[in-house]
């Protein structure tokens, strides 16, 4: 056990060298570095978003699981914030305010950071749109860019800016900034939107859930803008065979996808990315380039 001190906390930092990612050989102690390395980018877009982990305390080749309720032990400066659930209980959940909270977290092998589309104090007033699109074999990440630039160019023609970031698996993220709005209306526009996806190209785009309309397209998944949905953040591992990040891209990366590999990224990437490109997704944080949501059909 190595006690450290982060902006004031103490943090218990156990079993560093336990490897989660056997076929990369990367760490306990490597995960807890790369979170350290991007939390000036990660934070904001975790900050006032309850959490929703993925954690993995015997690596990636065993079992996972997501954990949305305060762990045991939490350490009381931890922020928890309490969130409805369906059918009206509450539960507690972490929300990851800072550097120390962060570092805690991938102490506890948390591997993936989920949130939802919305922030505290406003629970269910949607602050983002997202489309999930992923892609059914042999489809892959180059027919989802495809798609990706028919939703930017939809979405600018409502007045929408925006953006995009790898899935950290097989596909990729469309994310709209918008003037805070109610998770039913924004979830109804992305649904809306979907379809038309679908009818424009119905050779490449799908709409419908059940896998066997899948092969070869791209599945358009706008349930994600459900006030009880979440979706990975922006920067997050994935608990995949390697340490993969979800990681945002530019539009002049998405048009030149030529292969799936052009798009895939791993933690030991991110440093390089960051020097050259910043933060891409960083106008999803400023109030000034949110769109209003459309009015209905």
């Amino acid at each position: 056990m190595t006690s450290t001190v982060v902006e004031g906390r103490t943090i218990e930092l156990t079993s560093l060298d336990r490897v989660l990612y056997p076929a990369a050989g990367f760490t306990k102690g490597d995960v807890v570095d790369y979170y350290a390395s991007v939390a000036e980018v990660l934070l904001p877009h975790l900050r006032d978003r309850p959490a929703s982990f993925v954690r993995a305390p015997r690596g990636v080749e065993a079992e996972s699981f997501m954990a949305k309720h305060v762990p045991p032990g939490t350490p009381e400066w931890v922020t928890v914030c309490e969130v409805h659930r369906v059918g009206g209980r509450t539960d507690r959940q972490v929300v990851v305010q800072d550097l120390p909270t962060l570092l805690w977290a991938a102490n506890l092998s948390v591997l993936e950071l989920h949130t939802p589309q919305w922030r505290l104090p406003d629970e269910g007033m949607a602050d983002r749109l997202v489309f999930d699109l992923d892609p059914g074999a042999p489809a892959t990440i180059v027919q989802c860019c495809a798609v990706a630039r028919w939703l930017r160019d939809r979405l600018e023609r409502d007045g929408l800016p925006s953006y995009a970031k790898t899935s950290g698996s097989k596909g990729l993220h469309v994310l709209a900034p918008l003037r805070p709005a109610g998770s039913e209306a924004a979830a109804g526009y992305a649904e809306r939107l979907a379809r038309e996806a679908a009818e424009a190209l119905p050779d490449l785009v799908v709409d419908q859930v059940p896998r066997r309309l899948r092969e070869g397209r791209v599945f358009v998944d706008h349930g994600q803008n459900l006030w009880t949905r979440t979706t990975a953040a922006p920067y997050t591992l994935r608990a995949r065979p390697r340490p993969a990040v979800s990681t945002p891209v530019t539009w002049d990366e998405v048009a030149g996808c030529e292969q799936p590999g052009d798009l895939v990224f791993t933690a030991g990437d991110l440093a390089s990315r960051l020097e050259r490109h910043g933060d891409p997704l960083a106008p999803l944080l400023d109030p000034s380039r949110a769109g209003r949501l459309p009015d209905g059909p």
